[in-house]
């Protein structure tokens, strides 16, 4: 069968070619390099006879069950792991939310590059746990808060300045909390927020009534408004960007409206730089 009509298979043959034997315990002289074909079956825990059916491309669709099975058993990578579900299933696997550990230097500096537009990456249960200066300036100083209290739910609903600067709270924080479930729920997160949903639903009347609506939005992107209590009323439009191999995080850049509100920022900002450096 050629190998454009068995990707399947032809991805498996190739992922257990590059498996060293001996360091999986397996030992006798090969024709070839890799796993033998019952040795990535008994790694799979499934049957010798369906494996090989699977790289000849017979038997079937396997299930999600088999397709796990097999990447354990073939060490795959969370991106090879949805690669073989693509051609298995024609679908990725279910997520399964695995948080991450805060951003690399690397990314902080694409942060960082946005001068006067306020940037956060947050997770996906919406910790913010990276920010530009921007970001502390126009929206809330992250750095002054305790790690556990970098949340963007916690921060709307307990924080009285966040919500005085915020024209229409009402409809805003009704609509954080609906995509903020949409994407607890798309990460595979729901278990993971539970104890921060019970805390505000004890703390907050408000977010109870609206978590119980059961809405759902998304964050892509909009126009946020604010009430600054330096600059006062200013607007930006902002924007959702996923990370690209950490579907844990997303980052959300805001950028002025209009060319005032961005000198106004930049003002605001070198006015922060120049008092830090008195201080200090």
């Amino acid at each position: 069968m050629p190998e454009t009509d068995n990707l399947l298979g032809h991805f498996l043959k190739d992922r257990r070619a590059r498996l060293d034997p001996i360091a999986l315990g397996f030992s006798g002289r090969r024709r070839t390099p890799g796993l033998r074909r019952e040795e990535v079956a008994q790694r799979s825990n499934i049957s010798p006879t369906w494996y090989t059916w699977l790289e000849q491309g017979r038997g079937g669709a396997p299930s999600a069950d088999v397709l796990n099975r097999i990447a354990g058993g073939l060490m795959l990578t969370d991106i090879e792991r949805e690669h073989l579900f693509m051609l298995g299933l024609g679908r990725p696997p279910e997520v399964r939310y695995t948080p991450g550990e805060g951003v690399t230097p690397r990314l902080q500096r694409v942060l960082d590059a946005f001068e006067v537009s306020p940037a956060l990456i947050k997770s996906a249960t919406w910790d913010v746990v990276a920010w530009n200066h921007a970001a502390a300036v126009v929206l809330t100083d992250y750095g002054k808060l305790p790690s556990s209290e970098r949340n963007i739910l916690r921060i709307m609903f307990s924080n009285s300045k966040v919500r005085a600067a915020q024209p229409d709270w009402n409809s805003m924080a009704r609509f954080v909390v609906a995509a903020f479930r949409a994407d607890a729920a798309r990460a595979g997160a729901v278990s993971e927020v539970a104890d921060l949903v019970e805390d505000l639903c004890r703390l907050s009347p408000e977010f109870k009534v609206f978590w119980q609506d059961n809405e759902v939005r998304s964050h892509g992107d909009g126009v946020k408004r604010l009430q600054h209590p330096t600059l006062g009323a200013i607007e930006m439009d902002y924007s959702t960007f996923a990370v690209d191999a950490r579907p844990d995080l997303s980052m959300i850049v805001y950028n002025p409206v209009s060319v005032a509100d961005g000198d106004r920022i930049r003002t605001l900002i070198a006015t922060h730089h120049v008092s830090a450096a008195a201080a200090s």
